[in-house]
């Protein structure tokens, strides 16, 4: 009796918090899996290495935005699945770098979904949309609600969204959206706010004599746990037939409780370490931000199971397991 080969799959944006979360996850069920960074020689993959799986990713070097480099990329892996993790993820830095936002996420998604047209149309493909291309949503949305996107990583995720519709429409090709509300773990940067707060509050309780500038604390957003995000991505690549889906807990709370709930679990009042900084508003910004995931649930099996204050303790613990 031979052994089952074991199926490909080719992560674009392994570096990042998805990404190496993704990873672990695909290792776990028996994939082999490549990871793509535009120069895989000389990048870190810290996140790979935290989780303790950086030896049994294989790297390999890919520009997305050069079709070329794709191309040779699947032609050497030869992927079953694509995930399509890439690109400036940062809300607030696409309204410095715009151009390069776009470049990074929807030319890269377009050249990406061409080179699979053309090698192998039978590679199924994630997309990574965001909940920000709905705009505000004080009536929770779901994956019939109109985008309207109010910044420029929204338009080019909202881009990219609409490109890999028209082509499993126009070339059936097998390629699903997951249109993620926001989401963390140990694993996020710096620039994110829960993290940021968490580390802040955290050297704030062991004697550090810093000031928490946010900015406006009233935003309203749906956050879960990016552990259980994860599955999600694959569960969508396993249905019979593409298509995308909202990925959220469906509980919403203010940027501020989530302040208040950090401070607390570290024993401090939040208000007598944090302060408002009009400069980190955004030009526009999303007031509130509400999900319905009831599809995911109901044709993917998927529902999250961690939420706030759990998300809290979670980051304060940096729990990574």
């Amino acid at each position: 009796m031979t052994a089952s080969i074991p199926k490909h799959a080719l992560i674009f944006g392994v570096s990042g918090q998805d990404g190496a979360l993704l990873a672990r996850l695909l290792l776990t069920k028996g994939y082999e899996v490549f990871g793509a960074s535009r120069d895989a020689e000389t990048q870190s993959f810290a996140n790979l290495q935290r989780l303790g799986i950086r030896d049994q990713v294989k790297r390999v070097s890919v520009s997305l935005l050069d079709f070329r480099s794709v191309l040779q990329a699947i032609r050497r892996v030869r992927p079953d699945e694509i995930y399509n993790l890439a690109g400036q993820s940062s809300v607030g830095l696409s309204f410095d770098q715009p151009v390069e936002t776009f470049d990074s996420i929807s030319v890269a998604t377009l050249n990406l979904l061409e080179a699979v047209r053309f090698h192998d149309a039978t590679i199924r493909v994630y997309n990574a949309c965001s909940s920000e291309c709905f705009g505000n949503t004080p009536q929770p949305a779901d994956e019939n609600t109109p985008m309207r996107p109010r910044s420029p990583y929204a338009v080019a995720k909202a881009a990219a969204f609409w490109q890999v519709a028209n082509y499993r429409e126009g070339y059936g090709l097998y390629c699903a959206s997951g249109i993620l509300f926001n989401h963390e773990s140990p694993l996020r940067p710096e620039r994110f706010v829960v993290q940021k707060s968490v580390l802040a509050a955290r050297r704030i309780a062991g004697g550090g004599a810093e000031k928490l500038e946010l900015g406006d604390l009233s935003v309203i957003r749906d956050w879960g746990w990016a552990q259980e995000y994860v599955d999600a991505m694959w569960r969508m690549l396993q249905q019979p037939k593409a298509d995308d889906f909202v990925v959220a807990t469906g509980q919403s709370c203010s940027l501020e409780k989530v302040v208040a709930e950090i401070f607390s679990q570290c024993g401090l009042d939040w208000r007598q370490h944090v302060t408002r900084n009009r400069d980190l508003s955004r030009p526009t910004d999303l007031a509130e931000s509400r999900a319905n995931p009831r599809r995911a649930a109901e044709v993917l099996g998927w529902q999250a199971s961690v939420g706030m204050p759990a998300i809290v303790r979670r980051m304060l613990n940096e729990d990574i397991g």
